[in-house]
């Protein structure tokens, strides 16, 4: 019997659990209404209605608000939106927008202020936001006429603008009577939200769908649709149902669900690279892990080439770092090839019985779907085969944050997490989920990494001010990564959307946390 035979017991449970459906709620039936599951993938994220506090669904929360700047669609040039232009100066350290004219959805203009109001609550965070940390060196934010906005910085910050295409505008004059620790939680998100975009939020009904409708005062033109509706589902399933039945017409699918649409007529597969590294986090608060022969071991243990045939289809690239770009990666970084007689060795040497005497390890996630669950069983099934004994629980992503973003979390209750982590367009992305000044409640280096020389060559990669110079300080990264081991660094994974051949100028990148980037979504129509 060939591994991966051996391995079929360990996944046939979570596929056929998996793959279980519901009945679809009927989306519903407006002329010129394109309907789908446009938020963090199938299933969708209920709640994901606070740009402050979103890692993901920028999909669909940038057809209502907007940024300064974006990305364009091929994710390589940023360009502007709510900002007609933007310059950087010689050294750095000035960020200067001149801003377009824009009007709220309530008819009030877009102006500095708004701007100044919102950069400073994505700084405090106090409101929730998941940004603060990124935008420390934003020293000031002046405002000397209103079409006009400047962030003044301390220090040069190479990840600066990345930052800023994440950061959606928001209304002062709506938002600035709501104390700062009380906006999170506010019900405004999810009830009487304005924002500059194309579409108008109109209603949210629980557990089925958010709906808008086009914003005729829009500055680039009334959109093609009349509304746009996002759909919940309960299970990916669900939701690949939904779009067979033209209940729907565009929806995230997985990898191995992409072989049924590639022959069909009446749709269109959207593929591309996810720019989001996924990862075994060791929760370095736990002694288990104190010894980097025992993170080694975790590395020769999984067979990455093997799950990345069998599950995903060789549509994933194995990652000995953050990175798997050519320009960012050493041609000297271990490999980590699958070695399971290596690792028992390794864990021999670090006496790995006495360190955690055979109790299993809680594997947390917030990934939900069948492929994820089957990866799930294959990392299960492999480390057992080495002595490792893990216990996989997925929880939805609520309640993964207040587990992993606790100032003092239960160590037992996350030892260990399977997780994923931008890494582009611009790779200092990563730097929130490793410099050791990011840990929480300061940043997103939710496994606790306190790594000086990581720290440091973060620090050296995010202040370097000659470009030419970047890729040789992210290279620094990815050495000492691939060496010290905050995370087991599996792979980067291809991303796909469908969408019904009836959508016409459609705009869908396979983006991080869904972009933003430049989608034009006004221009979005439906054939006859």
């Amino acid at each position: 019997m060939n591994r991966l035979s051996r391995l079929s017991s360990a996944f046939a449970l979570a596929t056929i659990l998996a793959s279980a459906t519901i009945s679809a709620i009927p989306a519903p039936a407006w002329a010129a209404t394109l309907s789908g599951g446009f938020d963090v993938g199938p299933g969708g994220f209920q709640g994901n209605f606070n740009p402050l506090a979103a890692t993901a669904g920028f999909t669909w929360l940038s057809t209502y608000y907007e940024p300064l700047v974006s990305y364009d669609e091929k994710l390589q040039t940023v360009v502007g939106v709510l900002a007609s232009s933007y310059e950087i100066s010689a050294d750095q350290r000035s960020y200067t927008f001149k801003l377009a004219d824009a009007k709220w959805h309530d008819g009030q203009p877009f102006t500095a202020k708004d701007a100044k109001f919102t950069i400073e609550l994505a700084k405090n965070p106090k409101t929730g936001s998941v940004l603060a940390a990124r935008l420390t060196a934003v020293s000031s934010v002046e405002t000397p006429d209103d079409r006009t906005v400047i962030f003044k910085l301390s220090a040069p910050s190479a990840g600066l603008l990345d930052t800023v295409t994440k950061i959606m505008m928001l209304p002062e004059h709506a938002l600035s009577q709501i104390p700062p620790d009380q906006l999170a939680k506010n019900g405004w998100w999810s009830s009487t939200p304005i924002g500059t975009g194309p579409f108008k939020f109109i209603r949210y009904v629980p557990d089925q769908y958010v709906e808008l409708s086009a914003n005729g005062d829009y500055r680039g033109g009334k959109p093609a649709l009349e509304k746009l509706i996002n759909r919940y589902f309960a299970n990916p399933a669900a939701a690949i149902a939904a779009l067979r039945a033209d209940e729907i017409q565009f929806t995230y699918v997985d990898s191995n669900d992409v072989a049924t649409f590639k022959d069909k007529a009446d749709v269109r597969v959207i593929e591309g690279e996810s720019f989001v590294v996924n990862y075994l986090g060791f929760n370095h608060d736990s002694p288990i892990w104190k010894d980097l022969r025992v993170r080694q071991a975790v590395m020769y243990a999984i067979d990455r080439g093997a799950i990345v045939q069998s599950l995903y289809g060789g549509a994933a690239k194995r990652a000995n770092c953050a990175y798997v770009a050519d320009q960012l990666v050493p041609k000297d970084v271990e490999p980590y090839a699958y070695d399971p007689e290596k690792a028992r060795q390794l864990l021999k040497e670090a006496g790995w019985d006495e360190i955690n005497g055979g109790k299993p390890i809680t594997l947390l996630t917030y990934y939900t779907t069948p492929l994820a669950a089957n990866v799930m069983a294959a990392i299960q099934a492999m480390l057992a085969q080495v002595g490792i004994n893990v216990t996989p629980r997925a929880v939805d992503t609520p309640t993964f944050n207040s587990i992993v973003l606790n100032p003092k979390p239960d160590v037992s209750q996350f030892q260990m997490i399977y997780a994923g982590l931008q890494n582009g367009p611009d790779p200092s992305s990563i730097n929130a989920g490793l410099n050791e000044k990011q840990i929480p409640p300061a940043g997103a280096n939710v496994v606790r990494a306190r790594m000086p020389d990581l720290t440091a060559a973060l620090d050296a990669a995010l202040g370097e001010t000659d470009l030419s110079k970047r890729n040789a300080r992210y290279r620094d990264v990815c050495k000492i990564m691939n060496g010290e081991l905050p995370w087991g660094t599996l792979w980067v994974a291809n991303r796909y959307g469908v969408v019904s051949a009836k959508v016409k100028d459609f705009v869908w990148t396979p983006a991080p946390g869904g972009g933003p980037y430049q989608a034009h979504p006004e221009k979005w129509s439906l054939a006859e």
